[in-house]
């Protein structure tokens, strides 16, 4: 049986370190993005709903 979403609600949180340059730098650079396990499996996760929904309305 199919599951139909109707809603997707994403949401983020955007935080400004003092020293943004040094921050942005440090985090691309460690590959540290602050992220959960649990939150990582939850964005792939929507994703791949994201994919499926998008090659659904592409036919």
């Amino acid at each position: 049986m199919p599951i139909e979403i109707r809603e997707l609600v994403i949401r983020a949180t955007v935080t400004q370190e003092a020293d943004s340059a040094k921050g942005m730098a440090g985090a691309a650079a460690s590959g540290n993005n602050n992220v959960s396990a649990s939150e990582e499996i939850i964005n792939t996760c929507i994703e791949k709903v994201m994919g499926i929904l998008k090659e659904k309305y592409e036919r």
